[in-house]
């Protein structure tokens, strides 16, 4: 029973329960909660607050360095740099082994992306069994990009290609399993992927082309194509040998009998772009050496969903990885 209800609340239940219990009214409040939109948009003047929430539990052997990334990732998904970040620790026991390790890892991460830890909070739970982190993440942006921002016609961007952040889990997390199947330079190429996983440098030089910008976590490439559609509702068409699959991640999910579409997806960038500004916008990230590709379009034609390769979508798929962590 606790399986089956592992993974993101539902749109329905959020509609319910969340969506209409936002506290007091503020006129700051640019972007609040929604479904589909990962961060808050606070208006300060001339510039606009951008914060995200994160929690992350499984992908033991990153844990850290997968949080701050995917926390950061939505601040650059969103126009703006990551600046800002805090940290809460749930830790399972007082052996500090975990508390050393995972600190050494989001210290390292957040230097490297210019990022500050500015606070948070540390406790020991004895009930938890694996570490429980939840990171909030603050930048400015003069030209805030939401995900509900797609414009039929609109061609979709993606870059670096699905299930990144899925790839380098299933190589650090199962190594002791796919040993057995795979020949090492595979596994160590998918263990590399761990070091893509930002997406500032792409979120930077597309935040003056797109009218919305998406990073595809939980639920992969499908889940975050949905929630864009669903935010700007639009129907949005995908065209799957448009969409790059590095070939460890072909090999590694072949290996395991997962979708490299529904897997933890973080290191990839989806974009909506004009079609007059798509060519430039390419150009621009293949002369900075970040593979990309128009992998469909969106239209006003029929109610918010993804379809892919005649196949529809209109409710989030659950994310393969958890039957492997169950």
């Amino acid at each position: 029973m606790i399986l089956s209800m592992i993974g993101k609340v539902s749109p329905e239940d959020l509609r319910k329960y969340v969506f209409n219990r936002v506290g007091a009214v503020n006129e700051a409040v640019q972007v609040g909660p929604a479904y589909g939109e990962d961060t808050a948009a606070i208006d300060l003047g001339d510039q606009v607050l951008v914060i995200n929430s994160d929690p992350i539990i499984y992908a033991a052997d990153q844990i850290g360095r997968l949080g701050v990334n995917i926390a950061s990732n939505d601040i650059a998904a969103s126009g703006a740099e990551p600046s800002w970040l805090t940290v809460t620790y749930l830790l399972p026991d007082r052996e500090n082994h975990d508390l050393d390790t995972i600190s050494r890892q989001i210290d390292k991460v957040s230097q490297e992306l210019g990022v500050a830890i500015v606070g948070g909070h540390s406790e020991y739970v004895p009930e938890i069994t694996r570490p429980f982190l939840a990171l909030t993440c603050f930048g400015l942006t003069e030209n805030y990009v939401p995900t509900g921002g797609v414009e039929s016609g609109d061609k979709l961007v993606l870059t670096k290609g699905a299930g990144i952040e899925g790839t380098g889990i299933l190589a650090t997390d199962f190594t002791d399993e796919l040993e057995e199947k795979l020949p090492g330079d595979v596994l160590e190429q998918g263990a590399k992927r761990m070091d893509q996983l930002s997406v500032l440098p792409e979120g930077l030089l597309l935040r003056d082309y797109a009218s919305a910008m998406h990073d595809p976590t939980e639920g992969g490439l499908i889940d975050g194509l949905l929630e864009m559609a669903t935010a700007s509702r639009l129907a949005l068409s995908v065209d799957s040998e448009e969409v790059i699959v590095n070939s460890d991640t072909e090999k590694i999910c072949e290996a395991v009998n997962l979708d490299p579409f529904k897997i933890f997806g973080s290191g990839a960038l989806i974009a909506s772009v004009p079609p007059s500004e798509v060519e430039e916008a390419l150009e621009l990230l293949h002369r900075e050496g970040i593979p990309a590709t128009v992998i469909g379009e969106a239209s006003d034609k029929a109610e918010a969903q993804l379809e892919i390769d005649g196949q529809i979508y209109r409710e989030p798929v659950r994310d393969q990885l958890y039957d492997l962590w169950g």
